[in-house]
This record gives C-alpha cells, structure tokens and sequence, in this order.
C-alpha cells in the first residue's frame, strides 16, 4: 500500500514534520511504501492560477500540478500533517488541496454537479495547535476544521476519512518526554490503522 504524507510547515524542526516522520517510520516498519510530500521544502506555490479556475477558458493545470498528480496518482492514503493556524490549515496546505486534488484528479465534472475520482482511498489527518486540547475541544475549532475541510475533501473526492488525530498545547516549552509520548501514539496509531493482521 502506497501512503502519501502531506506536511505543511515551515521548519523542518517542528513538530509537525517529527509527526510525519514518525508516521513514515511506522508505516515503512511494515513494509508499505510512502512518498512524504514536504511543501515548504518543495517551496510548493499555493495560488491558484486564472487558467486552473475550472471551467476557465484554456483551462490547463500547472507544470507543478502536473508532477504533484503524477507522484500521487497510485496512493491509496493521503495523509495531511499541518498546524492549525487560527483554527485553519496553512495557506500552504489549503492551495495545494486546492490545485493538486482539482478538477481532474480529484473530481471531474457529472451530472448535477462533480463526480469523484479517488473512490477507495483513504484520508488521515494529524494537527497540532499551541492552544490546549480543552480549548479547542470547548470551542469545537477541530470539529468545524473536520466538518469543513476533512470531510469536504473527502466528499468532493470519495475519500473514506480514517481519522483526524489532534494534539494540542504544542509550544516549545513542550518537553522532549513529552514529545517522544506523542510521536510513540502517532506510530501506534499507523500501525493499527494499516499494518497486516498476523
């Protein structure tokens, strides 16, 4: 099985890009493969173009769209790793869900409306906010955040959504105990989401 980790953070210290490799550690523990998509390293351009508009006249994705399809194409799990900032994904991470899992690649035209194009895969989701897990939880930041982004990207594209694994209270005065308690849980949970039963 072919995972695609999508990580949207500016420093490659973070925490946010510890999850995901955690998370590629796990899975490739197991033998699946992953191709990590790093948007900040690949200096990805979220801005959607005028002829990537559907229906534009001339409409035609970029060159960098066109490599992202092609590296994407065959994974069955598309997994989003991002910080909330104020209560939403990075511009980063919201253009390139916005070029990349478009109008022909993730849906396509149909009667009444779209027809989605990746039926039987899978999207998960890892977050993290500075602000503690019974703030957001209080103010359901995350629910609407699942409501709104999650499962919009999984209507419009036939995704079955697995999980949204959310983590607050990350700030730097984060302990490295507590760090490796959360990495070890991003781990345990790709191994009982995807690894092969014994």
């Amino acid at each position: 099985m072919k995972h695609a980790v999508i990580v949207a953070h500016p420093n490659p210290h973070s925490f946010n890009c510890a999850v995901a490799k955690a998370y590629v550690d796990a899975v490739t523990g197991f033998g699946d493969e992953v191709v990590v998509r790093d948007l900040y390293h690949l200096n990805f351009d979220p801005r959607l173009q005028a002829l990537e508009i559907p229906w534009a006249k001339g409409y035609a994705p970029g060159e960098d769209v066109i490599i992202e399809r092609q590296v994407l194409a065959d994974a069955k799990v598309f997994v989003l790793v991002y910080p909330l900032w104020f209560n939403a994904p990075p511009a980063m991470l919201k253009g390139y869900i916005d070029r990349v899992f478009g109008m022909g690649f993730g849906y396509q035209p149909g009667r009444g409306g779209s027809e989605p194009l990746l039926n039987g895969r899978i999207l998960v989701s890892f977050t993290s906010s500075g602000a503690p897990d019974d703030w957001v939880e209080r103010t359901g930041a995350v629910r609407a955040l699942r409501a709104a982004f999650d499962d919009h990207i999984a209507q419009m594209c036939g995704l079955a959504v697995l999980g949204h694994h959310h983590v607050g209270g990350v700030t730097p005065g984060l302990s490295k105990e507590a760090v490796a308690v959360l990495l070890d849980g991003v781990r345990a949970d790709a191994r009982r989401q995807f690894a092969p039963a014994n």
